[in-house]
């Protein structure tokens, strides 16, 4: 017999938990993939090449580089050389990439209230502006300016 409190937890039926497991690394990467789509082709075709990764963190030695102390600091990161710094002369050395960071982000997205999708867009976004050579200050500056 399970009791009131696991009635409550497991609702009418009793047969399996109200609440679900987190998402996992392939839901957010189809979250990802869907947030891609809506960007407009012209800026879409920019980013092809670029690959899309979901880790559960950033390694250690990046939050080292960053200077970060917790692994929950960071939601994802752009990974590579920006279109303003490639030139067609020099030569290709790996292919850039966007980590987004799915312990964090599930974590942000439990604190925020905010939709997950808005969140794994917004961070994406966030990341592709990066591939474009916009620094955190550039689009501090330009989500200002659209408020």
């Amino acid at each position: 017999m399970l009791g009131r409190l696991g009635k409550r937890l497991y609702g009418r039926a009793m047969t399996r938990p109200r609440f679900g497991l987190p998402p996992s690394a392939a839901d957010l990467q189809a979250i990802a993939d869907e947030a891609f789509a809506t960007i407009p082709e012209p800026l879409r075709r920019r980013v092809r090449g670029v690959a899309i990764l979901i880790d559960e963190f950033a390694d250690d030695a990046t939050l080292e580089d960053l200077g970060l102390d917790s692994a929950y600091d960071l939601l994802g990161l752009y990974q590579g050389i920006s279109l303003d710094q490639k030139s067609v002369t020099a030569p290709v050395h790996d292919i850039d990439r966007i980590f987004l960071y799915r312990a964090p982000l599930l974590l942000y997205w439990m604190e925020s209230g905010e939709a997950l999708e808005d969140v794994v867009r917004n961070t994406l976004i966030h990341e592709i502006g990066h591939h474009f050579g916009l620094s955190d200050e550039d689009m501090e500056r330009l989500e200002e300016s659209e408020s």
